[in-house]
């Protein structure tokens, strides 16, 4: 077997770490992966968590605690796929152990040589761990928390980066200017953005049940349900939280074939006084609605898959007056559409 490098055991170390943290620091509690439904941005066995009823998750010291109580909901609600390359951090550094807690943490994975008797000697000697008194910040409890990684459960590309070990910080300091991703309201902002859900844009069309070729068919979205949602996500142990927030801006509309128009002409319909298109209304058959599409021939024996999507400009802010912008947003559905040739009218 080749010898590890210094940054391959610091990784092997910090991973380590991180599992051993659920069974020797919160034994018997399930892990944040079983109980954060769809929380992708916690590695879930370093944490404790806790859910209430109005949706709020609380983390353990460390960790991100969110609030996704503002949040969209519906069985077809889903996460926002950001408009550009950007995707939230894969990992970060954030308060995770008391003094006691490291000591618990690391004494074992050391006494059982697993990442090698030089390595854990260099470990011992930089967390002091010889001092009874002082060993691992002892002399300092309740005036900081030592620091590491936290790492998206998916894994994504970057995650390994963060590889550092433990480093403490004193309450009300910042983390060391070297290190990377240390958790700041815009990392929280950035970490509640993957944990909006936004509901399902299944439009509502008229006619209802079929449409006619060369008929405009009104399309809307019920507006009730398109508001702004938002998730908080806060670090409690320093005291810092950034609230990231979804506004619905626009609809785009693919009808499925190019045989078929839009209205408007790019299929875009904008937001208008918080209302997606209009419903339509008895005796507006003949005039051209403010969003939706007119087939130009028939779906046959099938249908036309209509593609409906939403855009969600995203916005944040955070502790100390911090806030901006993030890339948009948006989430789709394709629905069924029946449309028929016209076989008579009746006047």
């Amino acid at each position: 077997m080749p010898a590890l490098t210094r940054a391959t055991k610091t990784l092997l170390a910090t991973v380590t770490v991180g599992l051993c943290l659920s069974l020797l620091v919160f034994p018997g509690v399930a892990s944040a992966d079983d109980i954060l439904d769809g929380n992708t941005q916690n590695s879930g066995s370093e944490q404790r968590a806790e859910t209430d009823g109005d949706g709020t998750v609380a983390v353990a010291v460390g960790g991100v605690k969110f609030d996704r109580s503002k949040n969209g909901g519906g069985g077809s609600a889903g996460a926002l796929t950001s408009s550009t390359s950007w995707s939230p951090p894969p990992c970060w550094y954030a308060p995770k152990y008391s003094p006691e807690e490291l000591q618990k943490t690391l004494e074992p994975i050391w006494e059982a040589e697993s990442t090698g008797y030089e390595w854990d000697a260099e470990q011992r000697e930089k967390y002091n761990a010889k001092d009874e008194e002082k060993g691992f910040n002892k002399d300092k409890t309740g005036k900081g928390y030592w620091w590491d990684s936290y790492v998206n459960k998916s894994y994504p590309p970057g995650w390994e980066k963060c590889n550092k070990g433990p480093f403490w910080v004193d309450t009300g300091d910042a983390p060391p200017a070297d290190i990377e991703n240390a958790v700041t309201p815009e990392v929280l902002a950035e970490l509640a953005y993957a944990e909006i859900r936004v509901p399902g844009t299944e439009v509502t069309l008229a006619p209802a049940d079929a449409t006619k070729v060369n008929l405009p068919t009104w399309a809307w979205l019920n507006g009730a349900e398109f508001k702004p949602v938002s998730v908080t996500a806060s670090v409690e142990a320093i005291g810092i939280e950034a609230t990231a927030t979804a506004e619905p801006v626009s609809l785009q509309i693919k009808p499925g074939t190019p045989d078929a128009e839009t209205y408007p002409a790019s299929g875009v319909c904008e937001i208008t006084d918080g209302r997606i298109g209009a419903p339509y209304e008895k005796g507006k058959a003949d005039s051209t609605p403010p969003c939706g599409v007119k087939y130009l021939r028939s779906s046959g024996d099938g249908t036309f898959p209509l593609q409906a999507t939403v855009t969600w400009a995203i916005h944040w802010t955070g502790t100390g007056g911090a806030g901006g912008d993030l890339p948009d947003g948006a989430f789709g559905a394709t629905q069924d559409v029946v449309v028929q040739e016209i076989q008579a009218i009746n006047r």
